[in-house]
Formats: C-alpha cells, structure tokens, sequence
C-alpha cells in the first residue's frame, strides 16, 4: 500500500519483466489495474489504424493507456502519483507481429522472422498532472536461421506466448539472435534510457 509520494509511481501493465527492470533502476511501483473484473470491456482498443505506420500506432497506443490509467486513478481517488504506461510491437517488413494466438500463430511468425532482421519499437509513456509525455526505443535485431525442429521446440517452451513476435529476448530465444542494435531493456518490454529520462523529468530522480 502506498503510504508516501517518494518515488512511488504507478505501472500501468501486468508484465512481471516491465516491474522487474523497474525494480533494476530502484523505482518503487505498484500495479494500476484497468480491468477489475473480467466482465469489464478493454479499456483501451489495440486495432491498428489504416495506413498507420508501426511507430505511430505504437505511441498512440502508448499514450492512450496512459491517458486511461490516469483517468482511472482520478475515478478511483487514488494519491496522485505518475502513471507510467509502455507497449511494445515488433516489426517485419513494416508488418506489426502482435502476440501469437495459438500455436500455429506462433509457428507462422518465427518462421518470417528466422534468418531476418526485424526492429522492436518499444513505447513508453509517463502521465502526471494532467500532462503525458512520451519517448520511443527503437531496436534492430537479427535472427540466425531458425530450423523447423527448433521452432517446434521453443513454442513446446510456453515461452513465446503473450510475447510480442512470439520470442522473449530474455528466455531461450536469446539462442536466435545473431546481434542487436539499440536498447536490451527495450526489446525486453520498458527501454530504461527514455524511462529514466521521463522520470527524472517528473522529479523522479534515478540517482
């Protein structure tokens, strides 16, 4: 329970990996819930837009939950503290990969991405006072040749579910990955370059 402002903020996501890497920089957090039942509709609609481009759609989102979580904190008269919001896509081809869902999904899109290289644009989105503000992590990665055997196998692992692209950097696919080139907190799901900066910019300090 929050008893104090400090650095308390509020994690708008569920993601045990975005709380992990916010406990690495030293940010207390608690969880904002946007649905407390599951007969309550989602609070935010993820349906990309026509002719949306993936970095456009991945701030929008972003800010739209961020601008959701802050309304829900006023609704529910909760101790105003930053509301901090990310989302993570990845992107083939200027293709948006969202989360499998189901096996073959699964199959389907670490086969496009085997033996390519793709980016991860990670999102993220601090509300307070009224004001959202917002920065992108642009990522580069690149697959080795993924085999069919292999593929079959990772997806047996779990791992690759509510995964965007169907791979977690942090688990066993780290295998695939020939190099990356931006920010590994970013792929992870909460680049901590721009979280930090967004943050300090609140009057969070990191240091």
């Amino acid at each position: 329970m929050i008893t104090t402002a400090g650095s308390y903020i509020y994690l708008v996501s569920r993601s045990a990996r975005r709380r992990d890497l916010l406990k690495q920089i030293g940010i207390r957090h608690t969880i904002l819930l946007m649905r407390e039942t599951l007969s309550r509709p989602v609070d935010v609609d993820e349906t990309p837009v026509p002719e949306e481009s993936p970095a456009d759609y991945v701030y929008r989102i972003t800010h739209t939950k961020a601008e959701a979580g802050w309304l829900r904190l006023k609704q529910r008269s909760l101790p105003v503290l930053p509301v901090l919001a990310a989302d993570t896509i990845v992107v083939l081809d200027g293709r948006i990969l969202g989360k499998p869902k189901d096996t073959g999904h699964a199959e389907e899109m670490l086969r496009a991405l085997s033996g390519q290289e793709h980016q991860v644009h990670t999102a993220v989105g601090l509300a307070f006072q009224g004001q959202i503000r917002l920065r992108l992590s642009t990522t580069i990665v690149r697959f080795r040749d993924i085999s069919p055997h292999e593929i079959r196998a990772y997806i047996a692992s779990n791992e690759p579910y509510d995964k965007a692209g169907a791979y977690a950097i942090q688990g066993k696919a780290a295998a695939f990955i020939i190099n990356i080139s931006g920010s590994y907190s970013g792929v992870v799901g909460l680049p901590l370059f721009e979280t930090s900066q967004l943050l300090e910019e609140t009057g969070i300090p990191i240091f």
